[in-house]
């Protein structure tokens, strides 16, 4: 027996419209991105479980989108979720990502995107803590920890 998966449509996008769009050719994003960086964010790809460097990070700092440098998360909403990805609570801004409908692998999951590139960065749950109940479930090779200006 073969599965073939076809989508129904294109979910509809949620999130507000970032009017500093970057968009670039498969060409242009593997310049400057490593092969993984490039798997994860621009083919929604996934690293494994436990093998990503902010996954048991506590540094501080803001998190920015490894393609475009926009600032996703900040590190103090990040926590342990003991899914082996680097979890966070909330995202810094409501325009940062945006989300869409994910019905990939016979599941459906709330995919998490750069609102201003279209990167893959993860899923977002709605089983994390308080304050927001939200588990934003990211892909350590879809950040970039920046150090927070003193």
């Amino acid at each position: 027996m073969i599965w073939i998966f076809q989508p129904d449509s294109t979910p509809p996008r949620k999130g507000k419209p970032n009017p500093e769009r970057v968009m670039k050719s498969d060409e242009e994003w593997q310049k400057f991105l490593t092969p993984e960086q490039f798997q994860v964010t621009r083919r929604k790809g996934t690293e494994r479980a436990f093998s990503g460097i902010y996954a048991s990070s506590k540094e501080d700092g803001i998190f920015t989108c490894v393609c475009c440098g926009q600032p996703l998360f900040d590190a103090k909403t990040k926590y342990e979720s003991g899914t082996g990805w680097p979890s966070f609570w909330q995202s810094i801004a409501a325009d940062s990502v945006a989300i869409e409908e994910d019905n990939t692998w016979f599941s459906r999951r709330t995919e998490v995107l750069c609102s201003k590139c279209d990167a893959h960065l993860g899923h977002v749950f709605n089983d994390g803590p308080q304050p927001t109940g939200m588990r934003y479930c990211m892909n350590s090779a879809a950040l970039k920890l920046v150090a927070r200006e003193k």
